[in-house]
């Protein structure tokens, strides 16, 4: 199917008759809209991208490339903050990301710079929650009903397992696993498994390491990090130094510290 909108001929399949499509949105090549959706008028989604039905997609909202949007999930509408006050604000999605049945996710206030980031490769389970300026990283995995406050800030190859609640403005380290039913108050260190109401650390997500291709030399270097930091009764600012000094150089290394370095909440312990 063809349509003409506004000079531009849009190349669309399969867009349901019953769907809103509002003047202004941008819609790419193969870009599929299931029965009952709404697209608002400052929407942009990429090339190939599949909505489903009864989908909400609104606001300042750009979506990439070969996305997957399944039924109910609700997209770039207005933050649930009461210091919002209807301005301009911003919601960036990336490519090959899976959003599963009535996820939410909130564009950015002015307090927060304005915009809500969604990177790459992200598996976002069903009743999950991404509140107004998160900004999540790429091939994460959250899991059912795992819910972000306002400012998370969520990086590479992390897991969050189902039924979790991320306080505002904690960050989650790379490549680290956050148990089922856990509270977070505090930043999680990369690398770490932490667990619990409140979550506390349970040890080095060995799985991930693995997983993501951290060689036995590596892990053995962040096994001797964790246990400076957890093991040894310094502080952090103690440990961090003892770190510098003892620890043989790497990128991994350097982000762990440096991750240590700007923990602004303290971390999880």
């Amino acid at each position: 199917m063809k349509t003409k909108q506004e000079g531009k001929v849009l190349h669309l399949t399969r867009v349901h008759p019953t769907a809103i499509i509002e003047p202004g949105a941008k819609l790419g090549r193969n870009v599929e809209i299931g029965p009952y959706s709404i697209i608002g008028e400052n929407v942009e989604i990429g090339e190939g991208t599949t909505v489903g039905p009864h989908v909400v997609i609104d606001g300042w909202t750009k979506i990439g490339k070969n996305n997957q949007i399944f039924h109910g999930a609700s997209i770039g509408l207005e933050p649930q903050d009461m210091k919002y006050r209807g301005e301009e604000s911003y919601l960036f999605i990336g490519d090959n990301n899976i959003l599963r049945e009535n996820v939410t996710i909130h564009r950015g206030t002015e307090e927060g710079g304005g915009e809500t980031w969604i990177g790459n490769n992200n598996l976002i389970m069903a009743y999950c929650h991404i509140a107004h300026d998160c900004q999540l990283g790429n091939n994460i995995i959250m899991s059912n009903a795992t819910n972000l406050a306002g400012h998370v800030i969520i990086e590479d190859n992390v897991v969050l397992a189902g039924l979790t609640g991320i306080h505002q403005f904690v960050r989650i380290g790379k490549m680290a696993m956050v148990g089922a039913h856990s509270k977070v108050v505090k930043d999680v260190p990369p690398y770490v498994l932490v667990d619990g109401h409140p979550a506390r650390v349970n040890g080095i997500n060995v799985v991930g390491l693995r997983r993501n291709g951290i060689n036995p030399e590596l892990r053995k270097e962040i096994k001797r990090a964790y246990k400076i930091l957890y093991r040894s009764n310094l502080n952090i600012s103690q440990a961090i130094d003892k770190m510098d000094q003892e620890l043989n150089a790497s990128p991994e290394i350097e982000h762990f510290l440096r991750f240590l370095r700007n923990a602004k909440r303290g971390i999880c312990r």
